[in-house]
Formats: structure tokens, sequence, C-alpha cells
């Protein structure tokens, strides 16, 4: 589309006046924005601030109670996503709508699948999703299946499902949450190249920075309703912060060092293959075999009052080194926790020995969306008081501790009582922090813990993961926010290709090279 078209073209996407009401909760209040075709427009806000029903009531998840959508001039009412998919709006959720036991072709074509004499046609899918793929820079394996992939992976799979059905809108969620800087540049690369397509794009992000780096226009949401409309020229990232919360962003930096002598963890030549959920017996004699090693001779310590940072593109051995860690998958070599070998132990005996787990996806792992507040307070610790009573669940008591967590994590919700799928991805994830921290653990592993939370969320995990370091827990921190590794942690090691391939100090590293120790554009400093 020529810039005199769009110069002349009606806005694409035009909210007026959008209203919606939940019982005891005004979610939007009189929303107006207007997004111009051709353009990134941003929407920033606090988790609960009314992004996410907004975002929802425009692709056809739900209807408003009031106002008007029009798309590219036509007032429509959507009852269904199909709707919003016909007049070309696509969306990427912050958590992904994929079936994990089909493959990546399968869910792309879900529902839009091309047939042939009454059958699918595969090749002419390949052909498509292939195309695709290579032209925005989207690489995935269409073979493989979904429950094999990692969270990057994933988010490319969404990416390309909307963009195979020809959306010309699109409503992107968090979708640099998983990216190293590199990346992000590469996604902006591609961004850029849509919008010279006339293709719109909606971008949710709580990156404030990222936002005025690739944003044409940037819409604050704050309490249901619009605050502001601004040029990225005329604000900084500080402003933006201010317009959203009303205080300046927040830093993980951390100054004082809080790390003794006492080793809390010691991982030694762990080593994982590839092939099957077998412990690899002779890991010298798989790589003489030139087996592939998910792990590859993993050795590090953490000791008490210390957060070890890990850095790594997504897919480079983080979850399966948490899974050796926590005992949900065989692995070659030795764990100890405060000396004592844990190896051979089950995962609940990791967990009541003192081991807290903040999972990278908290709706896949962390949370029964289903189920209230304190059923899921008792969720991994339910062998253990305040939850157990003898053989029974303590319902009085697991009540109370919940009400703790929700005072002392400032879990914004009616009640305990409140199911888990009603919260905000932020207060969702404070209830499972603040489930972790509880019990007085040992040992804490925090994988991605303010991934898809706002500023004010976030800054509350940072101070709690600050203020447990202070009072001796030891961290295994995994993030790809890399400016969130750098000032959280004592020390940071780089894995790639399932090895650790170096060791860097925080206060000498940049974002930037970082990111080339994570990619390998930077060789690492230990042998590998």
């Amino acid at each position: 589309m020529s810039a005199d078209t769009l110069a002349t073209a009606k806005p694409a996407v035009e909210l007026e006046g959008i209203t919606k009401r939940f019982p005891g909760v005004v979610a939007n209040h009189d929303i107006r924005i207007t997004v111009e075709p051709g353009t990134v427009h941003a929407i920033v806000g606090e988790n609960g601030a009314g992004k996410s029903t907004l975002m929802k009531i425009l692709y056809g998840m739900q209807k408003p109670d009031e106002g008007t959508i029009r798309i590219n001039g036509a007032e429509v009412s959507f009852r269904t996503p199909s709707d919003a998919i016909d007049v070309g709006i696509g969306m990427v959720h912050q958590h992904f709508m994929l079936a994990d036991n089909l493959t990546v072709l399968e869910n792309i074509v879900l529902g839009a699948e091309p047939k042939k004499a009454g059958m699918l046609d595969t090749a002419s899918a390949r052909k498509r999703i292939t195309e695709l793929a290579e032209s925005h820079g989207l690489r995935v394996d269409p073979d493989k299946l979904v429950e094999d992939l990692g969270v990057g992976d994933r988010q490319r799979v969404e990416i390309l499902k909307v963009l195979y059905r020809g959306a010309r809108i699109l409503i992107l969620d968090e979708p640099t949450a998983v990216l190293v800087p590199q990346e992000v540049e590469e996604l902006f690369q591609n961004l850029r190249e849509l919008k010279a397509e006339g293709l719109t794009v909606i971008f949710i992000s709580h990156k404030l920075d990222e936002v005025l780096g690739i944003a044409d226009a940037i819409t604050v949401i704050r309490r249901g309703t619009t605050v502001a409309s601004v040029d990225p020229g005329d604000v900084t990232a500080r402003q933006l912060a201010e317009l959203m919360v009303g205080s300046e962003l927040p830093t993980p930096e951390t100054r004082e060092s809080t790390v003794t002598d006492v080793v809390t963890l010691r991982v030694a030549q762990v080593t994982m293959e590839a092939d099957g959920y077998h412990a690899a017996a002779d890991p010298a004699k798989l790589r003489e075999e030139g087996k592939r090693l998910l792990l590859d001779d993993v050795s590090f310590e953490i000791h008490r009052g210390e957060i070890l940072g890990i850095a790594g593109v997504e897919g480079n051995g983080q979850s399966e080194l948490i899974e050796a860690i926590m005992g949900i998958r065989p692995a070659h070599g030795s764990i100890e926790l405060d000396g004592q070998d844990i190896s051979q132990w089950s995962t609940l005996r990791r967990r009541e020995s003192g081991i807290g787990y903040i999972p990278e996806d908290r709706h896949r792992q962390g949370l029964l969306l289903e189920a209230s507040l304190w059923e899921n307070r008792v969720l991994g610790h339910q062998t253990r008081k305040p939850a157990r009573s003898g053989i029974w669940i303590n319902r009085r008591a697991a009540k109370a501790d919940t009400e703790r967590i929700v005072k002392d994590y400032d879990v914004r919700t009616p009640s305990v009582d409140t199911l888990a799928l009603a919260l905000s991805g932020g207060n969702q994830q404070k209830l499972i922090v603040g489930r972790e921290m509880s019990g007085e653990p040992r040992f804490l592993i925090a994988a991605h813990p303010t991934r898809g939370v706002d500023i004010g969320a976030q800054a509350a995990i940072w101070d709690h993961l600050r203020n447990a370091r202070a009072a001796g827990l030891a961290v295994l921190l995994i993030s790809a926010d890399l400016d969130e590794l750098i000032g959280l942690s004592d020390t940071l090691r780089v894995i790639y290709r399932g090895r650790l391939v170096a060791t860097l100090d925080p206060s000498d590293i940049t974002p930037e090279r970082l990111g080339g120790y994570m990619t390998g554009a930077i060789a690492g400093n230990e042998e590998t």
C-alpha cells in the first residue's frame, strides 16, 4: 500500500466508548482508540488495567456492553473470533492457544485446512508455511510436535498461524518476552516489513524501551480507561511509566553482595541424552558415538545468599537443566543440596526438602486455572503444613495462609476463593512467588519470574527476590529479560547448546555483549 493510499485510507481500527462490566468490576470504561493502517500501535498499561479485556473484545472473544467497533471504516459486531478472523484480524495471545499433541503444521492449518480430493493437502500447506516462515524469519520445523517446542518456538508457531489465515490486522501480546536483543531487532525488522506491505500491528508490551523503538503511536490505559495517546518521539520511558502507574521505572539492580562461602546447591557433570528419558550411563561414550546431548557436562555451585543467573537463547538446555534439578527428567551426574546427594530423590522429596520452583509458564506448569487461590496455594505443598493435617487437607489453615500471601505479596483479588483464571497475569505470578517463598525454602529456581507482568508487579517480584537473597536464600535465575539477569545476578553463566560456555561479571557486561555470548557470536571463556 502506497504512502498516498495510507494517507487517505480510513482507520484500520476505531474503538469508541467501549465499556465492559463484570460482576463487581468495570474492566473497560469509555475506551477510545484509533489505529491508523500500516502502523504499529502500542497499547501499554499495568496488568489489570483492562488491556486483555479490550483485546478480547476486538478479537470477538467477548462482547462489549457499550461502544462501537469499526474496522476499515465499517461498523462491526463480533460474536466469535471467527467473525474477527473473517475481517482480517489475528491475535497472538500471551498464553498460547496450541494443541500440544499436534505437529506445527497441523496447529497452523487447524480450522483452515487446505483440501485436495477431500483430503488434507499437506504439500500445499507445507509450501505456504515454508514461504511465510522464510519471508518473516519465523524458523520452525513443520513436523515437530508442539509439546516438544520451547516457549520461543511456540510463539513463532502462533504468529505463523495468524499470517496463514491472511490477517491484515495483527494483535501481538508481549511478542518479545522470550527474545534476546538481536532477535528483538530481527522481529522489529519483520514488523517494519509488514508495515510496508500495509499490515497493521497492535503491539502490547511492558517493555517500554521496546515500545518506544517500534511504535508509531502509543495509547496508555490505566484502571480500565484511556488516559493518553502519545507520539513515541515526544515521551521517554520514564514518562510513559508515570502515565501508567504514577511512578518512575523500577530497576532490578542489586548493590550489596550477600554471597556467603556456604554452598547450597552443587551440580556436577550433569549430562542428559536427547533420545529417551533414561539417564546417560556414560556421557563420554555418547559423545564418541555422536549422540545429541541436551545437557553436556554441566557443573556449577550456588551459595547461600547468591543469585546465579543463567543466560541463553530459548532451547539451549535451560528447561532440561530445571527438569534435572527438580527430578522431573533423569540425567547423569550428581546434584547436592546442602551437601546431601539428591540425584535419586523423587520430585516430591526434593520439594519437601526445601526446593522452591517458579515455573516459566504459569498456566501450563504453575497453576490450576479452574481452582481457587487457596487450592493453588496448596499445589506442590500438599504434604506439608499449613496444607496438611494428618491425612487430610486443612482447608482453614490453607485459606488463612493464602490470605497472608495475598496481603504480603499484594495479590489483588476479591477473595481467596476466587478462581485463578479470574486474576490478571501479574497477580497470578505474585501468588506463585508467594507460594514458593513460603515454607522457608533453602533453594529457589526462578524461571522467567517476571515474564508477562507489568512494571508494578515486576518491581514487587524483584524486591521479594532481593529480600530472600539477603536472608540467605540461594537462587537459580533463568530469564529472557537481560536487564533483569544482569541487575539481579551475583554471577552470570551462559548456556549454549547444552554447555556452560561463559562465566561473566554482571557489573561488567551489557545486554548486547551478553546476547553475543548467548548466540555464539562471541566465543565463550570456558573450555568446551
